[in-house]
């Protein structure tokens, strides 16, 4: 039946198997002929040969052009016919209620359908982005259908994979994986969105499978890195072939109740995740950035991208333009000389006429204030302001003193009186809102401006007065930021009646302030407008003379009476001609949209004052009308017509209404701006022939400020229509909005400005401003002035078009200067709206401006959502928007924020507060419930990615160095071999020997001390006690452990003396003791897996542990977490046999083990690391030389005994030196905070270590009661050295404050340092006693990106600082080398630090997998230089730095600095970045944000933060993480996770955990309050 149509078409052949597809669905019934026919025309439209049209361009066919009444006039003749997509629009963003669809709607269709059309257009190009994910609670009243489980049922499953194949969808061939299916459904709606959404929502299973299937057929055996999915190349993916209608083939397995993945490195992970980032990936493949310039890039500069003038942007070509004159302002004879005189005269001769007539909410007349009663009202006014405020002597107000009109907008009648009262009198009234709290948007800047106005008197209406918010002793309060005012009632039963020889003194109209208009910027701060009389009066003359008022002629005013068009018209002109005005309140507008149009026909008004909103509001609601006529108008003057966007509204408000009697030459839009009141105004003609002036201009053109008239990108065009004619009396010309006024060609765009008597004359108070915008001397390009009189500023952009009439296109307030290319906030709320019109946003409740982020403006949206919307429909909107502005506009949209209903700050009509919008955006307290952020499209001036240069070989680096005069990076601390002391201990080769020695010489000696939470001793152990205790152990594990010399013992136990005694124990049995932290009683699933871990790598023959663990490990949570079977036998120590050991084993050879050191990297490593005797002597001795440690010394140790530096000084160290340990085990400082340092006080302790975490506890748990500490007697003046024990770049912020908090309790602020290890040296650097103190230096954040190290002063701009990780330990050499080649480098680079040493671990014991590893972290050469040295890796960068100190020997002193971990930093955009300098960036950005942590996925960088505050804040973090990493770092972060306290996890010695927390998301374990995926 279709082909016959389509035999003469060449159509592809997928176009024609889709044709027969959809054939074959029609026949079975499963679409309707309706869909059939709109699918079948979708699918060959693009086919189907054009009809030509008559000026050679396509037209762009709408259903249905503008009404045949209205023909349209264009700007020029040639361009004939061409519809305007933009034009009838969306915008009207109709507020239609549910079911009342309005009969108009299918005048939106122009912009909608352009909005439309540029949707289709994106099908091709197929916008993956992935859907952010929100926890339940945040999800506010979804359909459970719209958001599934992790766990998708099998039947979507099947669903999803077999849609995907109807739609032909095979995997893509270059490894990304097809998401497109369901985004384009979703986008375009089609029939079978449900099922392909829901499954997304859940992880989009069927993508999560072929993701799995293509990964795992390019499966990399690299274990180091995750594979990086965005450079897939074809040889890598294998097309996967299936049939038709078939389920996934190949099944990942379930995982938790996730699905299963596995990446590149054998992490598993959760389909969810993974799909969106895969998703995400693929919207990044190509990436919208403009060609990137080549220019010199300074090492350290890295400059900022300029953006290029386009070359082929359009420039104005026209001629300059002349001032355009209006026409003579008429004088009328019986014109008045002031508008007092014209009331007096209308008061007296005509008492009855009628002037106001004032309506209640439902649309009855409530009252009609007539001349007399304005005139005698006033009158008593004006008499009561100047002689009954203050004393006779002393008058509150005097003429020409401000006061302030506080009148509901339903009252305008007391308004009325109270302005005229004011006029009379001679005093400035300022007309502003009703406070309604005294918190309103903007009500502190009105505020402001009373009191800069000198404000003290307040007129208002008995009603409102009542209704103020009022203390409780019925005062008014002072609202925030106002001064304080006297409020004074106008009714005329509250006022004293003036004696009968009193008379206002009505002089004719001078050069006094005649009121103030207030005037909201775009900043938010309110700026007041002063109107001379003069001007005011010349204002109502213009006014008269354009719009031909006569006398009593009937107006119906909807508009705002206290400013603007509603003031000039509905108050001060009618009464110039004794017009009656019928006011319309925005209140009943609200109930009864119809009324104003009723109130035209009931009393046949002959002009109407509306805004395009109220012509929309009515046009929505007449289908209940029958019985309209609105032949009476002569004149239905539109307010905002300067808005390009009321086109629209007067379009369709003609075509409906043209059959009630409505005449198009009645519709007369008018411009005006607080400044230049009534810029220019459509004058009324009887001459129906004349069509009003429009013009189609291409958008891409007005971004440039250039008219260019309907270009080929028929999609991107704005239609304007004229506002008429310049005001009688006036001159207009329009010049470039920035630099010098110079007058704009005839095809430029401009900001308005006009020279004429009726203008304001000042911004009150501010002389500067008023001279910028009331004084402008527009000039000829040559720079002759235009005229000797000054023009003023009116703040709307536009042009004058053939036959002088007046186009405006936008307003300067609303202007955004995007990467040099203008763009109108208008413009762009008007494409939001018409992506679906009215379903989904509130017409008018949206905001959009521009905040700037890394120099240069990025555009904002926010818009409430109805209530009624799904997550699902939200999204989607968001995605819809962004698309559509990006067609229409070429502009990317930086953020677009959703709001619930109702909650966006509103002005008192209603519009939304945008500057107080801007401001809680600003400052995360939006609490938006949709977020989407797409910084990747829209910030194009990062700086360019650092190329890698071919590497430079170590010989030229050295060479380099030596030339340019800087030293090669090395230091060492003292030579061991050099230090005379009475070292006893050195004579003994083990530290079993050592123990045996300390017993036998001083056997009552006390070495170890464990303090209890109390702070009382739990337990102790002197010399000969820890030998005796070690024997006994040693018999136990020979005779019930049946060990041999040389096997594995886990010691799994508390931190205390019984761990010292066993590991002793292990020594004299000739073991090899391995500590283990024991399980978390509390937390047994997630701890007791690590103890099985290390047990089995370490492959232990035995575990030892008290009986309390003992019966842990056996009792059924255990059982539930892992398999108890399987572990080796358990000895219990708290029951010991009583013999000694026939001998005690004495190891053959220093370099054999003496233990093995276990502990989890930050990077999620799981290493142990052989310590051998040698080794371990040396280590001890090397820590007794430099902190000086004797048998008298006493030393507090708050530290976990399990690896590192931790468990040598818990454990070995006492042993060694003979001095003793005061053991604080951590876990006791949870319930007793100050025990740590009360027992440094009590002890009287000289040398402390501790952990971060130990610091972190006493800064946030004491720090408000140093006072009472004090009282307790706690003192730390004898503290030497407060070393903190870490394997990490020092924490600077967290030991200052710890300093400057406990200075008072007498801690030296030198006292605190740090110290450095890592696994293959435990300890490099620590804080000695003598030597100089630790020093802190500034460097260049981005230098230190490009491996550089630059210092800087404090407080420059990108500086780090960096405190010094301890002095280098006795016996330890340094050298700083590049990790690639490693060639030895200078000072002023940073590399991977290297350590030489006795006490280096001799070698890893098993890492899982890589053995390889092995020989070049512990036996590194350097590939230059000195090359027989053998080095061991740290892993960590770092530089070194020679210092201006001295060293104990006299020798200048070399200070090492850690920047970080090798496998922790991130290349990002060809840069090294250290996750702790983006994270502390992050936590500054927002007062809720207490931890963060950062890691890359897939080249994408992903930012966890903790929320610390109401779950509805969780989405104000988004756009304030993204700036921040932006402005800070030059990264776009891909993702922002927000989840609870305590989700990162930290390791004991108070690390992030960075990598654990990385396959906690992929593997959807976070539980996430929200994710967003930034596009």
């Amino acid at each position: 039946m279709a082909d016959r149509s389509l035999e003469g078409m060449a159509l592809p052949l997928e176009v024609r198997a889709r044709l027969a597809e959809l054939e074959l669905e029609l026949s079975e019934g499963d679409i309707t002929q309706k869909g059939y026919e709109k699918k079948r025309s979708k699918l060959i439209g693009a086919y189907l040969p054009q009809p030509p049209t008559a000026n050679g361009a396509a037209v762009v066919r709408c259903r249905r052009q503008h009404s045949e009444g209205a023909p349209r006039r264009m700007l020029q003749a040639g361009n004939i016919g061409v519809c305007d997509i933009r034009d009838a629009a969306v915008r009207e963003r109709v507020a239609s209620t549910a079911g009342n669809r309005p009969l108009f709607y299918f005048r939106f269709d122009v912009h909608t359908e352009a909005v439309q059309a540029a949707l289709a257009k994106h099908k091709e190009r197929k916008m993956a982005v992935p859907m952010p994910s929100k926890r339940r609670s945040l999800v506010v009243q979804t359909s459970m259908d719209a958001y599934t489980p992790p766990d998708t049922s099998s039947g979507s499953e099947d669903e999803g994979s077999v849609q995907g194949d109807s739609q032909g969808t095979p995997t893509s061939s270059q490894g990304s994986i097809n998401m497109e299916h369901w985004i384009s459904q979703a986008i375009h709606g089609s029939t079978t969105s449900t099922t392909s959404s829901s499954s997304t929502q859940s992880g989009g299973s069927g993508a999560a499978h072929r993701l799995a299937d293509v990964m795992a057929q390019t499966h990399i055996e690299n274990h180091s890195a995750p594979p990086d999915v965005t450079t897939y190349t074809s040889e890598h993916a294998v097309p996967v072939e299936r049939p038709q209608g078939s389920t996934t083939s190949r099944t990942a397995p379930k995982y938790g109740n996730a699905e299963l993945m596995e990446t590149g490195d054998g992490v598993p992970v959760s389909s969810r995740v993974s799909a969106k980032i895969q998703q995400l990936v693929n919207t990044l493949k190509r990436p919208k950035r403009p060609p990137l310039r080549e220019f010199f890039v300074d090492d350290f500069e890295e400059l900022l991208e300029v953006q290029q003038p386009d070359p082929n942007q359009p420039k104005p070509e026209g001629a300059q333009m002349l001032a355009m004159r209006g026409e003579q302002l008429g004088v009328v004879t019986n014109w008045p000389p002031s508008l007092e005189a014209a009331l007096q005269r209308w008061g007296t001769i005509s008492p009855k006429a009628p002037c106001l007539t004032t309506m209640d909410t439902n649309g009855k007349p409530l009252y009609i204030l007539t001349y007399g009663k304005l005139w005698t009202r006033s009158m008593k006014v004006a008499y009561n302001i100047l002689h009954k405020l203050g004393t006779k002597q002393e008058p509150m107000v005097r003429p020409g003193d401000r006061v302030a009109l506080v009148f509901p907008n339903n009252d305008p009648a007391a308004s009325m009186v109270a302005f005229y009262g004011c006029l009379l009198a001679e005093v400035v009234p300022v007309p502003i809102e009703v406070p309604l709290t005294r918190k309103d948007a903007g009500s502190q800047q009105i505020g402001f401006l009373l009191g800069s106005c000198g404000v003290t008197v307040a007129l208002t209406s008995d009603a409102c007065h009542k209704g103020l918010p009022k203390s409780p002793t019925g005062e008014i309060p002072q609202f925030k930021g106002w001064p304080k005012l006297l409020w004074f009632v106008t009714e005329s039963k509250h006022l004293s009646k003036p004696p009968r020889d009193w008379f206002p003194h009505i002089k004719d109209a001078n050069n006094d302030t005649a009121y103030i208009e207030y005037k909201t910027c775009k900043d938010g701060s309110v700026l007041g407008v002063t109107v001379t009389r003069i001007a005011l009066l010349t204002h109502c003359q213009a006014l008269t003379q354009a719009c031909g008022y006569t006398e009593a002629e009937t107006i119906v005013n909807v508009l705002d009476f206290k400013k603007d068009v509603g003031l000039w018209h509905g108050i001060l002109t009618s009464v110039m001609n004794m017009m009656h005005v019928i006011s319309i309140p925005y209140s009943l507008m609200k109930v009864n949209p119809l009324s104003w149009i009723q109130k035209v026909c009931q009393y046949k008004a002959k002009v109407a004052c509306v805004k395009s909103r109220d012509m929309h509001w009515a046009l929505v609601a007449h289908r209940d009308q029958r019985d309209i006529n609105l032949s009476s108008l002569r004149m239905l003057i539109v307010a905002d017509g300067a808005n390009p966007w009321s086109i629209s509204s007067c379009d369709a408000f003609l075509n409906v209404f043209q059959s009630k009697g409505l005449r198009q030459e009645v519709i007369c839009p008018c411009a005006s701006s607080p400044e230049a009141l009534t810029v220019a105004i459509r004058r009324p003609t009887d001459d129906s022939n004349q069509p009003p002036g429009r013009g189609v201009l291409s958008m891409h053109g007005l971004t440039y400020g250039v008219i260019r008239v309907d270009s080929e990108e028929k999609l991107s065009v704005l239609t304007v229509q004229d506002v008429g004619l310049v005001m009688p009396g006036a001159i207009m010309c329009s010049v470039k909005p920035d630099g010098i006024p110079q007058l704009c060609r005839t095809d430029e765009v401009g900001e308005l400005c006009v020279c004429a008597v009726a203008t304001g004359t000042s911004y009150y108070g501010l002389s500067g401003m008023t001279k910028n915008t009331f004084e402008v001397f527009p000039v000829t390009s040559s720079g002759a002035p235009v005229s000797e009189y000054p023009f003023v500023r009116t703040g709307l952009l536009g042009f004058v078009g053939p036959g002088g009439l007046v186009f405006a296109v936008g307003k300067m307030d609303g202007l955004m200067v995007v990467s040099g290319r203008r763009h109108n906030a208008d413009d762009i709320v008007a494409t939001a709206l018409a992506v679906e019109p009215m379903k989904f946003v509130y017409r008018g409740r949206i905001a959009v401006f521009s905040v700037t982020v890394l120099h240069d403006e990025r555009i904002v949206i926010v818009a409430e959502q109805r209530p009624d919307s799904t997550e699902e429909d939200s999204f989607q909107w968001m995605s819809r928007v962004l698309q559509a502005i990006d067609s229409i506009h070429q502009v990317g949209v930086y953020c677009l924020a959703l709001v619930p209903a109702n909650t966006l700050p509103k002005t008192p009509l209603g519009g939304i507060h945008l500057s107080e919008t801007k401001q809680l955006f600003l400052e995360g307290s939006l609490h938006p419930c949709n977020v989407l952020m797409c910084p990747h499209t829209c910030v194009t001036n990062l700086p360019k990615p650092r190329q890698k240069q071919p590497e430079i070989g170590p010989a030229s680096v050295m060479v380099g160095n030596l030339v340019s005069g800087k030293r090669i990076a090395q230091a060492s601390g003292r030579d061991l071999g050099q230090i005379e002391d009475n070292d006893q201990a050195r004579k003994f080769l083990f530290l079993s020997e050592v123990l045996q020695w300390r017993a036998q010489t001083t056997p009552d000696h006390v070495l170890y001390t464990l303090l209890n939470c109390r702070g009382t001793i739990a337990n102790s152990l002197t010399c000969v006690q820890l030998h005796k205790r070690a024997e006994k152990i040693a018999v136990m594990l020979m005779e019930r452990g049946h060990l041999q010399d040389g096997d594995h013992v886990a010691l799994v136990y508390p931190p205390g003396v019984d761990l010292i005694a066993a590991f002793y124990g292990c020594l004299y049995a000739g073991c090899v003791p391995i500590t283990v932290r024991p399980p978390h009683p509390q937390n047994i699933a997630t701890t007791l897996p690590t103890v099985k871990m290390i047990v089995e790598v370490s492959r232990s023959a035995c575990l030892m542990t008290t009986q309390l663990i003992c019966k842990l490990l056996r009792s059924r949570e255990a059982a539930a977490a892992v398999d108890v079977r399987a572990w080796p036998p358990i000895l219990d120590t708290d029951d010991l046999p009583k013999k000694r050991p026939a001998q005690i084993y004495k190891p053959s050879n220093p370099d054999m083990l003496a233990y093995l050191d276990f502990s989890v990297s930050t990077t999620g490593m799981l290493a142990g690391v052989k310590m051998s005797h040698a080794a371990t002597s040396a280590f001890c001795r090397s820590i007794k030389l430099q902190c000086e440690l004797y048998p008298s010394r006493e030393v507090a140790i708050c530290l976990d005994p399990y690896c590192g530096l931790g468990f040598v000084l818990w454990c070995l160290c006492s042993v060694y030196s003979g001095h003793q340990s005061i053991l604080i085990p951590p876990a006791e400082l949870e319930t007793n905070p100050a025990l740590w340092l009360l027992a440094v006080s009590q002890y009287k302790v000289r040398d402390t270590f501790c952990s971060y975490s130990v610091m972190e506890l006493c800064t946030k748990g004491l720090g408000s009661q140093t006072e009472s500490l004090k009282a307790r007697g706690l003192d730390l003046s004898r503290v030497r050295t407060c070393v903190v024990v870490a394997e990490e770049r020092p924490r600077i912020a967290l030991t200052q404050s710890f300093s400057k908090l406990f200075k008072d309790l007498g801690l030296h602020p030198r006292a605190v340092s740090t110290s450095f290890g890592c696994r293959v040296n435990l300890a490099i650097c620590l804080q000695g006693t003598s030597g100089p103190d630790p020093t802190t230096v500034y460097v260049d954040m981005r230098a230190l990106r490009h491996d550089r190290v630059r210092l800087v002063e404090r407080g420059s701009p990108h500086s780090l600082p960096l405190m010094e990780s301890g002095k280098i330990l006795p016996g330890v050499r340094i050298i700083i080398a590049n990790p690639e080649t490693k060639g030895p480098l200078g000072d002023s680079h940073l590399g991977e630090i290297w350590v030489h040493s006795a006490h280096n671990a001799s070698g890893y014991f098993t890492i899982y997998g890589d053995e390889s590893l092995q020989s070049d972290h512990f036996n590194s050469r350097l590939s230059f230089g000195d090359t027989q040295t053998v080095w061991a890796r740290t892993g960590y960068l770092g530089f070194l730095r020679r210092t201006e100190l001295t060293d104990a020997n006299g020798e200048r002193h070399d200070a090492l600095y850690v920047v970080g971990a090798l496998d922790e930093a991130m290349e990002l955009r060809g840069m090294r970045y250290h996750p702790i300098d983006i994270e502390t960036s992050v936590i500054r950005a927002h007062k809720s944000v207490t931890e963060c942590a950062v890691f890359t996925w897939t080249n994408l960088l992903v930012v966890v933060v903790e929320l610390d505050g109401s779950e509805q804040e969780a989405l104000d973090l988004v756009p304030l993480v993204t700036n921040v990493v932006l402005e800070e770092h030059y990264l776009v972060v891909g993702v922002v996770v927000v989840v609870d306290i305590g989700v990162i996890p930290i390791n004991s010695r108070g690390e992030k955990q960075r990598m654990h927390l990385r396959d906690g998301f992929l593997a959807d374990q976070l539980d996430p309050i929200y994710v967003a995926y930034n596009m």
